[in-house]
């Protein structure tokens, strides 16, 4: 039975530093709070799906030290399988996100151990995929791995989901190969070479990367929601409206979402409108994967 989500990605201990402005140059700036939480896009995703109750599998590698250690224990948690997770010699990865008060995020991330994912990594993972409903890919591991994995996924009989952040050239043929492709406005931006800058853009950018890639496409807009493209036909997906505290894990809140309604048999447009619930919850909380609702949250903000 194909019931099962597997991530293929990245696993990042997260530092994530409150803060009233970005520091000028050569200032430093006191924090007025700091959190330290399990990221990571993949494992976001993953860890999302999975409280909503799919069985998520996730495959990707940490490193032997403590940060990994938290990383496992925390998918563990969450109900995420991380059999496939693979302990290597390089440091586990890292994110810095600065918050603003206005809850806009401004982060970078260390690769580490998130580059030490190998196409064997993928092969011992196989048995797995033939189970697989949706295989959900993002760009925080080498792109020679994704390509890989989205023609292993393909192979095995999967849908794609890939969320194409952050922005990187990535050879056509395996965009094309890919079910579902994700993008928030900058990197939507990035591959139409233009601004996408609101929903009219979005709209016709969505149109166009559609018919370029021969995918469906989800162009994600922030406070605003999102552009869906769903077999040609382009919706609007309004936000919910909430007091936001901190966006970090929004956006991977967001394609849980996706994954989760997806599996239930909805189709894109309207797993996107419960998706935007998902979203709407996580970013009233602080962190990433401990913000993310469980299936009931989302029942009664849906409801609402």
């Amino acid at each position: 039975m194909r019931d099962k989500i597997t991530v293929v990605g990245s696993l990042n201990y997260d530092i994530v530093l409150k803060i009233p402005r970005l520091p000028e140059c050569g200032e430093t700036l006191p924090a007025d709070d700091a959190a330290f939480s399990p990221g990571g896009k993949g494992a976001n995703q993953a860890v999302q799906a999975a409280k909503l109750g799919v069985p998520v599998h996730m495959v990707g590698c940490v490193g032997t030290d403590a940060h990994g250690d938290v990383l496992l224990e925390a998918a563990c948690k969450y109900g995420v399988d991380t059999a496939h997770v693979r302990r290597c010699g390089e440091p586990t990865g890292m994110g810095v996100i600065n918050a603003m008060e206005d809850g806009s995020v401004f982060a970078c991330i260390v690769r580490g151990a998130n580059f030490a994912v190998t196409k064997e990594d993928i092969d011992r993972a196989e048995e797995i995929l033939k189970e697989t409903f949706l295989v959900v890919l993002q760009m925080e591991i080498p792109q020679e791995i994704n390509g890989y994995a989205i023609k292993k996924a393909k192979e095995c009989g999967c849908r794609v989901l890939l969320n194409a952040a952050p922005a990187e050239e990535i050879p056509l043929d395996y965009l094309q190969m890919c079910d579902i492709i994700v993008l928030n406005e900058v990197e939507a931006g990035f591959y139409l070479n233009t601004d996408v800058k609101n929903e009219e853009d979005a709209r016709k950018g969505a149109a166009l990367l559609a018919e370029k890639y021969g995918t469906d496409i989800i162009i994600t807009l922030g406070k605003a929601g999102a552009v869906v493209s769903e077999q040609g036909d382009v919706t609007f997906i309004p936000a919910n409206k909430v007091e936001a505290i901190e966006t970090t894990g929004a956006g991977d809140s967001f394609i849980g979402g996706v994954g989760y309604a997806l599996r239930n048999g909805q189709s894109l447009t309207d797993a996107c409108k419960f998706a935007a619930c998902c979203s709407a919850v996580t970013v009233c909380r602080l962190g990433a994967q401990d913000s993310m609702p469980f299936l009931e949250e989302v029942g009664k903000l849906a409801a609402e």
